[in-house]
């Protein structure tokens, strides 16, 4: 009997190209890392992908996105702008997150018109940073975007519209290098009700930081300013803030004796996670320095201090912190060796501080940038004394501080039989 001969299989029979039959929760999630000029590219793969791109969620356009031989800023511009008006022109579905950050962008006027545009899609997280030029103001449109639940914003200047009403699902805020009022920060911060993260960076306009927020989790803060309060803050727990100008020279400016240090922790008392950067920790010291807080920081497990050793004030402060942190695990010190380069006429008296200061919980510190100056040893000579429990001190001293240091280290007596003392190398 004659076998048949097999036919070839028709063309209905032939097994589709594995990328067209990828489920959409695959394709979205290789679309989502991919750089948007890539991610544009796959249109050509199949005809399931020409316009699977059009409806990603998520839109950065950074340094990643164009990609050209000239040098020329403005052809880079030029590009640049072409791309993004292509993007929003052809996108489908909706939009939760624009983020526009490259190295050639100014703030030109195309900015007011895709800000419009996004707002107009339910945007959730808006992003901009102008990294060339004057303080690109933000349009009004964006301030009544009311699906905004994180904002973040660099070289900007923010002047919002009198009918402006806040953002009551911002949940995060990053201003850097922005320009704005005192009454419009105000205003700003207490407009928006559920917001939890607070970064603010290098900022003009106002000198007074006044911060109610009663959700607040997380601030940090790093800039030229002469006073901060908190206001109805009981939530918040990590706190970073550096004073970047020498608070000396703004002390007749105070009223009274009153304690900066009292009035700061007042609406914190649920503090995790503390570090004081720069010269806050001589703003905390202006006015009278309490031996500890009326109400003890149970929580505050972390805390970094920057001090000027020759400064008895700061030294005090410092004490304060620690007598106040009956749970702190760890703590960082560093020194300010700019300041300490004339010896201080005056030392601390160590003795009274012997007599009657509780053991210390700590297991682990580091002490940064010293120089071996006899306050800084004093120093650390009390914290191996007072920490009966501690497990590792880290110790790194500036460039050119001879062996010495380390000998002298390891001759201080320690509460703790366990505590090692490790001699970091500066280089």
């Amino acid at each position: 009997m004659r076998r048949e001969q097999s036919k070839p299989p028709c063309l209905t029979d032939v097994e589709p190209d594995r990328i067209s039959c990828l489920p959409g929760h695959v394709t979205d999630q290789i679309l989502s890392h991919l750089p948007i000029r890539e991610a544009v590219r796959t249109s050509v793969l199949s005809s399931k992908w020409r316009y699977k791109w059009a409806t990603l969620p998520n839109l950065v356009f950074d340094n990643r996105c164009i990609s050209v031989a000239s040098q020329d800023h403005t052809v880079i511009k030029n590009k640049l702008l072409r791309i993004i008006d292509h993007v929003l022109l052809l996108h489908s579905g909706p939009i939760n997150k624009f983020k526009l950050s490259h190295r050639d962008l100014i703030g030109v006027v195309d900015i007011d018109r895709w800000t419009l545009h996004v707002c107009r899609r339910s945007i959730k997280e808006f992003v901009l940073e102008i990294w060339k030029g004057q303080r690109y103001k933000i349009p009004s449109c964006l301030f009544s975007c009311q699906s905004l639940t994180h904002l973040e914003l660099f070289n900007c200047w923010l002047k919002p519209p009198s009918t402006f009403q806040g953002f009551r699902n911002l949940k995060s805020l990053d201003l850097q290098h922005v320009t704005l009022a005192q009454d419009v920060f105000e205003n700003l911060i207490s407009s928006c009700p559920v917001l939890e993260r607070l970064t603010l960076m290098n900022f003009d306009g106002f000198t007074h930081l006044n911060v109610n927020a009663p959700n607040l989790q997380f601030f940090d803060i790093g800039g030229k300013f002469e006073d901060i309060s908190f206001e109805n803050t009981f939530q918040l727990a990590v706190v970073s803030i550096g004073l970047y100008l020498n608070f000396e020279n703004n002390q007749s400016r105070l009223h009274g004796g009153s304690s900066n240090l009292l009035k700061f922790f007042v609406h914190l008392p649920r503090l995790q996670r503390l570090e004081i950067q720069s010269y806050f920790l001589k703003y905390l010291s202006v006015g009278g320095v309490p031996v500890k807080l009326p109400i003890p920081c149970i929580d505050l497990s972390y805390l970094s201090i920057r001090i000027n050793f020759n400064d008895l004030k700061e030294i005090s402060a410092a004490l304060c912190l620690l007598r106040s942190s009956p749970y702190l695990q760890e703590l960082e010190i560093l020194a300010r060796p700019e300041e300490q380069t004339v010896l201080s006429t005056h030392t601390y008296c160590w003795e009274d501080v012997y007599l009657d200061f509780p053991d210390l919980p700590l297991r682990y510190v580091r002490i940064d940038g010293i120089s071996g100056i006899k306050p800084e040893l004093d120093f650390i000579r009390f914290l191996l004394l007072h920490s009966p429990v501690l497990e590792r001190m880290n110790v790194k001293p500036v460039l050119n501080v001879g062996s010495e240091l380390t000998k002298e280290l390891l001759r201080f007596r320690r509460a703790s039989g366990q505590a090692e003392i490790i001699y970091l190398d500066p280089s």
